[in-house]
C-alpha cells in the first residue's frame, strides 16, 4: 500500500475497478456492465449478502461502509478506478451530514490506497436549489474533490430504468391511478437519461483524456415535464394515460405523505426526492457527448428498454429487490417491497432447524396458529383462489418449483435458506423466506422475512391492515420451529431468545 495516488488509471481494458455501493440501483447494474467490458470488478456493500443474492459470477464481493473507515482499506486495495455511488437518503432526516462524512472518509482512504481515479455519480443541481437532497449531492462531489485522488463527476437527472426512485414513482402512479390530483411539480422540466446510456458514460469516462478533475452533465435528448413522462410511460406500457389535475395546495411535505399512500417507494427516499422535484433541471451535456458519442435513447425508447430488461430477468433463486420473478412477472406490482422480519436465537442445531423447515406445510401444516392459516385459506377459496389446495410432492424432501399447499418453492439452499412464493389471491406479490444463520458458540439464529410487492393503493392497504396479524404469525412460527428443533438438540441452555426486527 502506498500513500500517493497513481497519476492516472491504466488504459488497459482489464483495469481493476471498485463499485462502491454496488447494492444500490446504479451499482447493481454497473458492476456486471463493467465485467462485460473486460474489467476486473470488486463490488462492495455494507451487507455483502445482498450482493450474493444477485448470483454474480467472477465479481469479488466485499463488505465496506464509508462511515466505518476501518472497513475501507480492504475494499480499495489495488484498485485503479473507484466508482463512488453511495448516499444516505434512506437514513432519513440529517442524511446530508452522513453523506459528507462518508465522502471525506472515502477520499482519504482512496488516497492512502493509491487509487488512480474516483468516478462520482452526482445529480443535476440548479444554482437556486435548496433541497437537502440536491445540495447534499453537490457538496459530496466537492468533498471528494478536496482529497488527493483525481475525481470525475457525472451529474444526471432522472434515470430511466427499473429501480430508479423517480421512475418507480411514475410507474406506480400510471399503473394504478387513472385520475391523479397532483402537486404542481408535475409541470417541472427534466432531461431524463436511459440507464443504458448512463452506464456507457460511466464505464468509459475514466479513460477519456483530460476528464480528471472535471464535472460533466449527463442527459437524454429531451426536456420533458413529469406529466409528459407519465403520459409516455403509460402509452409505452399499454395503459391508458392518466388524467392529471395539478393543484397548488400540495406542498413538498404533503406531497411526500401523498406518495407514501399511493406508491411503495420508501418514505425517506420519497421525501428527499420530492424536495428536488420543485425545480426545472437543465443539462449542458455537449462536452460529454463530444467526448463519448453514442445514440441517446429518447424517453419512449428508454421506457421500452427498461420494461424489456425486466422481462429478460433470469429466474430468481431467492428474493431480490425489484426482480420481476419476485413480483409474479407483473411489472404493475411495485418494484420496492414492504418487509417484515422476525428472528429467534436458539441452541438448536442448524440441521434440526432445516429438517423442520423442509417439512413445512402439507400434513404437517405450519406448526402453530393453524386456525388462522385455515381461515385465510377458506377466504381465498371463497373468491376462487387455490387456498384449499393442500399437499406437497414429498413429506420431507424439497426441490425448486415444488408446490407446498398454496406456496411455491422459489429457491432453496439446503441447510441455509428456503424461499417460498405466495400463491393465494391478493393485490400484490408476496414471499416468505427462512434463513438459518449460525453464530457464536453453539448458537443459531432463525430469521423469517416476509416481502410484499403491493399492487397500488389496494395492495398497500392490504399490507398495512394485515401487518399485525402477519407479525404475530411470523413470531409464533419462528419460535415454534426453534422449540421443536431444540428437542432434537438437547442441552443445558436449550432456550430460544426472540427479538423482532423489521
Amino acid at each position: 500500500m502506498t500513500d500517493r495516488p497513481r497519476p492516472s488509471p491504466s488504459p488497459d481494458p482489464g483495469a481493476h475497478c471498485l463499485v462502491f455501493g454496488a447494492s444500490g440501483y446504479i451499482g447493481s447494474h454497473l458492476a456486471p456492465y463493467l465485467q462485460t467490458r473486460g474489467h476486473r470488478v470488486r463490488a462492495s456493500a455494507r451487507n455483502p449478502a445482498v450482493l450474493a443474492a444477485r448470483g454474480w459470477t467472477g465479481i469479488e464481493l466485499v463488505a465496506a461502509d464509508a462511515l466505518d473507515p476501518a472497513s475501507l482499506p480492504a475494499a480499495l486495495a489495488d484498485i485503479e478506478v473507484a466508482y463512488y455511488l453511495v448516499h444516505s437518503m434512506a437514513a432519513g432526516r440529517g442524511f446530508a451530514r452522513l453523506d459528507l462524512e462518508a465522502a471525506a472518509n472515502f477520499a482519504a482512504a482512496a488516497a492512502a490506497a493509491g487509487v488512480g481515479r474516483i468516478v462520482y455519480l452526482g445529480g443535476l443541481a440548479p444554482t437556486t436549489a435548496r433541497s437537502e437532497h440536491i445540495v447534499s449531492r453537490r457538496r459530496t462531489g466537492e468533498v471528494l474533490r478536496e482529497g488527493r485522488v483525481p475525481v470525475t463527476e457525472l451529474r444526471a437527472g432522472i434515470i430511466v430504468g427499473p429501480g430508479s426512485a423517480a421512475f418507480e414513482v411514475m410507474r406506480d402512479l400510471v399503473y394504478h391511478l387513472p385520475v391523479m390530483i397532483t402537486p404542481r411539480w408535475v409541470q417541472s422540466l427534466s432531461p431524463p437519461i436511459a440507464l443504458d446510456n448512463l452506464l456507457y458514460y460511466l464505464a468509459r469516462i475514466p479513460w477519456v483524456d483530460a476528464s480528471a478533475g472535471r464535472s460533466f452533465d449527463a442527459a437524454g435528448p429531451q426536456q420533458l415535464t413529469y406529466a409528459e413522462m407519465m403520459r409516455i410511460l403509460a402509452e409505452t406500457a399499454g395503459r391508458r394515460p392518466p388524467w392529471i389535475l395539478p393543484v397548488p395546495v400540495l406542498t413538498p411535505g404533503l406531497s411526500a405523505y401523498w406518495l407514501r399512500l399511493v406508491t411503495a417507494v420508501p418514505t425517506d427516499i420519497a421525501r428527499a426526492l420530492i424536495g428536488g422535484l420543485r425545480h426545472d433541471f437543465h443539462a449542458d451535456d455537449a462536452a460529454l457527448r463530444r467526448a463519448l458519442p453514442q445514440r441517446l435513447l429518447d424517453f419512449r425508447e428508454a421506457v421500452a428498454a427498461a420494461l424489456a430488461a425486466e422481462r429478460r430477468t433470469a429466474v430468481i433463486s431467492r428474493w431480490t429487490e425489484g426482480a420481476l420473478g419476485a413480483r409474479q412477472q407483473r411489472p404493475d406490482y411495485a418494484y420496492y417491497a414492504k418487509r417484515l422480519r422476525v428472528s429467534t436465537e436458539t441452541t438448536a442445531a442448524p440441521g434440526a432447524l432445516w429438517r423442520l423447515l423442509a417439512a413445512i406445510g402439507g400434513d404437517n401444516r405450519y406448526y402453530c396458529l393453524d386456525t388462522l392459516w385455515s381461515i385465510r385459506e377458506w377466504l381465498d377459496w371463497a373468491i376462487g383462489g387455490p387456498g384449499r389446495c393442500r399437499g406437497r410432492r414429498h413429506p420431507q424432501q424439497l426441490r425448486a418449483g415444488d408446490r407446498i399447499d398454496h406456496w411455491t418453492v422459489v429457491g432453496l439452499e439446503p441447510g441455509r435458506r428456503l424461499t417460498l412464493g405466495f400463491g393465494m389471491r391478493a393485490p400484490g406479490a408476496g414471499m416468505m423466506e427462512f434463513e438459518i444463520e449460525p453464530y457464536g458458540h453453539d448458537r443459531t439464529r432463525l430469521i423469517t422475512t416476509g416481502y410484499w410487492h403491493p399492487a397500488g393503493v389496494w395492495g398497500l392497504l392490504y399490507w398495512y391492515a394485515l401487518e399485525p396479524i402477519h407479525r404475530l404469525v411470523f413470531k409464533r412460527l419462528t419460535r415454534e420451529i426453534c422449540r421443536r428443533a431444540e428437542r432434537e438438540t438437547p442441552g443445558p441452555d436449550a432456550l430460544a431468545h426472540t427479538q423482532d426486527k423489521r
